[in-house]
């Protein structure tokens, strides 16, 4: 018999500033005991960036929801942030001007990352998905 998968942990968002450092916390708070400080520190990170991207980028009314997904599978953490926008991420990190402000954060995601890429959702929108290897504290 196959062994069931967890279930990935969903929430809902506001696509407002406000909602990184919340959707940030979440994630940390979701995460079991024994991660390395570092995995739940780049697992905020990649949170953080992919949810600014997502309502940056993704959402163009007040009343937008960014989704975000979490679960363990293959030795990994995934984080799926989705937005309803029509606008498709780029499939590769830009490389911005030393000057600038903004524009560094699939180049973050990229670095972090073990895996990432962009899936277009079946009825509209777009979800960025990353994985970071799970390291074990011990």
């Amino acid at each position: 018999m196959p062994e069931i998968p967890s279930v990935p942990a969903l929430w809902h968002f506001p696509a407002r500033p406000a909602s990184v450092m919340r959707a940030r916390h979440t994630v940390a708070r979701a995460l079991p005991k024994g991660l390395l400080p570092g995995l739940t520190d780049d697992l905020g990170l990649l949170t953080s960036e992919l949810v600014t991207n997502a309502i940056r980028h993704g959402s163009h009314r007040e009343d937008d929801l960014v989704e975000l997904v979490l679960w363990p599978a293959d030795g990994h953490y995934w984080i799926a942030v989705s937005d309803r926008g029509p606008t498709r991420p780029l499939a590769a990190p830009a490389r911005p001007d030393a000057d600038a402000e903004t524009g560094r954060g699939l180049f973050l995601v990229d670095r972090l990352a073990a895996a990432w890429g962009v899936r277009t959702r079946p009825v509209r929108g777009t979800s960025v998905i990353a994985g970071l290897p799970i390291r074990r504290g011990g």
